[in-house]
């Protein structure tokens, strides 16, 4: 018998492209992304020879073991090991009105990012469109949702999607295809960093996702000190294609800005953030900073949050501040590094 990893994954394939014809195949992705199946013998109205056939050539989980890590207030973080032994991590977050998922595309991050403890890890290898999808359907099942159920879904864990457009893209044609998760594209939002060709990219795609820029400082001399890929990318060729991306879709812009005491949290940067984005729809997202072991930052005080963000208002860019999840369980923005805390719930063995 083949080994799991020897086998095809079915989330790797289109739609269109999963085994079976007409009828079987749109019962076989009824059952992986409307039912949530994760086992073949739940697949109870396919005849039983031909989910033999297909459990010889086909796999549906992506994952050799899965640790959740339960915060006090409702967030889980899930530890992922893959089939080749390495792990990422995902955060599914419940509020009264949704259930949203921060998952991830890479193990480790490229980005170096200095206020980031992923950033620490640096870069392992990027994730499969198999990989990225089932983080989502592995967290549904877990907590007794279907698929569907998980209507919000952010790529803002480890690593940079636009760094991994491929698999990324694939990944969100399952995400938004009817016959596959449904989502809506205005509550899918990817993240990153500020990498001017991919935004290009997804300007020109028909996915239609959100676009979040994580920018962190106004300047580039700021920004190159705490983002050391930075350098490679200046503001303004950043801002180009920003631009591009709004002019092409009419999309709003959300901004990711993590407050460092001292670094990016002086009144003039807020100034000079807010005039970046004149004439762009853009809402900004101020990130107290969540600490981890050996960080070389102290996050912003809450004042001086308060007082960049009424700054930003005035300057006439709408500003939230948000508060994140799961800093118990090494779970927040910032923090997911692979780190376990004390005790986990009991790996799981049903994947």
């Amino acid at each position: 018998m083949a080994l799991p990893q020897d086998k095809t994954p079915l989330l790797s394939l289109p739609i269109e492209q999963l085994p079976g014809e007409g009828y079987r195949r749109g019962q076989l992705a009824t059952w992986l992304y409307v039912k949530g199946a994760r086992q073949w013998e739940e697949m109870t109205d396919l005849p039983k020879a031909l989910r033999a056939e297909w459990a010889a050539q086909y796999r549906i989980s992506e994952f050799a073991q899965v640790a959740p890590y339960p915060s006090q207030d409702g967030s889980v973080k899930y530890l992922f090991t893959l089939l080749d032994g390495q792990k990422t991590e995902a955060v599914y977050m419940p509020y009264l009105n949704r259930k949203t998922i921060c998952i991830s595309s890479m193990v480790g991050c490229p980005a170096g990012c200095t206020f980031c403890a992923t950033g620490r890890m640096g870069f392992g290898r990027n994730l499969t469109a198999a990989e990225i999808l089932d983080q989502i359907l592995f967290a549904a099942h877990h907590q007794g949702h279907a698929p569907r159920e998980i209507r919000n879904v952010v790529l803002m864990g480890m690593g940079e999607p636009l760094l991994n457009v491929e698999n990324v893209f694939a990944a969100l044609k399952r995400m938004l295809h009817p016959q596959g998760l449904a989502m809506s594209p205005r509550r899918i939002t990817l993240s990153t960093v500020g990498i001017p060709r991919g935004i290009y990219k997804m300007a020109e795609s028909e996915l239609e996702v959100r676009l979040a820029l994580s920018l962190h400082a106004p300047d580039d001399e700021t920004r190159q000190q705490i983002i050391p890929t930075a350098h490679r990318y200046r503001i303004t060729e950043i801002m180009e294609a920003v631009r591009h991306y709004y002019t092409q879709t009419k999309r709003r812009i959300t901004l990711e800005y993590t407050m460092l005491k001292g670094v990016n949290d002086h009144e003039w940067q807020a100034r000079a953030l807010a005039g970046l984005f004149k004439g762009i729809s853009a809402h900004m997202n101020l990130i107290p900073w969540n600490p981890w072991e050996g960080a070389p930052h102290q996050g912003s005080p809450k004042a001086q949050i308060l007082r960049f963000a009424a700054i930003l208002e005035q300057q006439g860019i709408p500003t939230s501040v948000r508060w994140s999840r799961g800093r118990d369980v090494g779970a927040a923005c910032g923090q997911l590094a692979l780190k376990q805390p004390d005790q986990p719930q009991a790996q799981l063995s049903r994947l």
